[in-house]
């Protein structure tokens, strides 16, 4: 999974009336630029072994240009035209890079008054083994302003990637034939964030195993109107229960 990481980045000023405006003080001046640099950089193309395997079996299953793309992502140097074409779908670019984007904007406290200070923060979900002190630094270059503050708001903890392990994939490969025939087995790199990252910061290789089935452009996670289908939820509990009795009685039989 993904480091989360929060940042933000603030300027000041020490205010004043609207009436009498200092363009180049404006704390909301001051940050417009940044964000519209923020809003143009890409981080580099960086792979580990649960994202090249994510590529490679998807490209397995897809066709045409899209499939091309995926296998283009793989070679070395990455094809630049497949980067370009993945990194235009949020969903891929997820899996290709670390990601930081403007999430909230906070300034000033009267319409007639010069603001004191501007703030954004900014959410970053970063790959795992990529240094955070690289992407603060990063972050303070695209400020490009010594006028502007750059400040941890949630810091980032380090989660290595788990290993991809036959003890670990075996049952899974076994379980889902049985229970969902034809159904393939594709590894991800999760860009949101779970506890998983304590556990593997204690030693313990952590994975998330999803068997719930939903509508691929019915994305509600975190809305008021999350929602799954019924059925698939009894499915995903029986193949969690066949799941953790199978992982059991293997470890049972050592």
């Amino acid at each position: 999974e993904k480091v989360y990481a929060t940042y933000a980045l603030e300027a000041t000023d020490k205010g004043g009336h609207s009436s009498l405006p200092r363009p180049g003080d404006n704390p909301v001046y001051r940050l417009a630029p940044m964000l519209g640099r923020l809003a143009a950089y890409q981080f580099p193309v960086k792979l580990n072994e649960v994202s090249r395997g994510f590529f490679e079996r998807s490209a397995a299953l897809e066709t045409g240009a899209l499939a091309e793309d995926m296998r283009g992502v793989l070679k070395d140097p990455p094809d630049s035209s497949a980067v370009a074409h993945l990194s235009a779908v949020p969903f891929y670019n997820s899996k290709l890079r670390t990601t930081c984007v403007a999430t909230m904007m906070e300034a000033g406290h009267a319409e007639n008054a010069l603001p004191q200070s501007a703030r954004a923060t900014v959410n970053c979900r970063i790959l795992p083994g990529e240094p955070a002190a690289e992407v603060a630094a990063t972050l303070e270059r695209l400020a490009g302003d010594d006028r502007i503050a750059l400040r941890t708001v949630y810091a980032p903890i380090p989660s290595p990637p788990s290993p991809l392990t036959p003890a670990i994939m075996g049952p899974i490969d076994r379980l889902v034939a049985e229970q969902f025939p034809n159904v393939p087995i594709v590894p991800v790199m999760e860009a949101g964030a779970t506890d998983g990252l304590f556990l593997r910061n204690a030693g313990i290789p952590t994975y998330g195993v999803s068997a719930v089935f939903e509508e691929q452009n019915d994305v509600r996670a975190h809305g008021r109107d999350e929602r799954l289908r019924v059925q698939s939820f009894y499915e995903a509990l029986e193949f969690w229960y066949r799941m953790m009795q199978a992982y059991a009685s293997d470890r049972l039989t050592r």
